[in-house]
């Protein structure tokens, strides 16, 4: 992503981190089948081959959680004065950039995640940004507060296109 000329950043947003931390403790309890094999089978192993395995499968899961929470982190919605741009990692070589023109916008979608989003570790949702003629979409999963998101780009292009 290169910024053209007169264009600045005003705003980065990344995924919501309750829905990731719901991920990470999936994730972590994927692993316990493994752990409940070697606790069953201890007695028939010696203590180093138990430590062993044991430090392989943690070392494992602790690869596994950091490339998710890489991942995560790389996700993010980029706000500046001439346009949205989305740019979303799929795998850590693999990512898919979505843009659209702040004054190209005809629709901005948000959907929250039911009555619980009135409080603030609960308020995610999706964001969807619908651009003239549906020449580009910006899908961004698990927002954080997206109406908060879609009032601050409305007075963003108020503020630069003078409604």
């Amino acid at each position: 992503m290169e910024l053209r000329e007169g264009e600045n950043i005003l705003k980065v947003y990344h995924h919501h981190p309750t829905p990731f931390l719901w991920i990470l403790v999936k994730v972590a309890v994927s692993f316990s089948p493994f752990y409940l094999f070697i606790y069953l089978f201890q007695g028939s192993m010696s203590m180093k081959v138990a430590f062993i395995i044991n430090l392989i499968f943690f070392v494992i899961l602790i690869l596994v959680l950091l490339y998710l929470i890489f991942i995560y982190w790389l996700d993010r919605l980029i706000i500046t004065n001439h346009r949205i741009i989305f740019k979303d990692y799929k795998f850590l070589t693999v990512s898919e950039e979505s843009q659209a023109s702040i004054y190209d916008i005809q629709d901005i979608v948000t959907k929250e995640k039911g009555i619980l989003s009135y409080f603030r570790i609960f308020d995610y949702g999706l964001f969807r940004i619908e651009t003239a003629a549906s020449k580009s979409t910006v899908i961004f999963e698990n927002a954080p507060n997206p109406e908060g998101i879609r009032q601050y780009i409305f007075e963003v292009r108020k503020t630069h296109y003078n409604g």
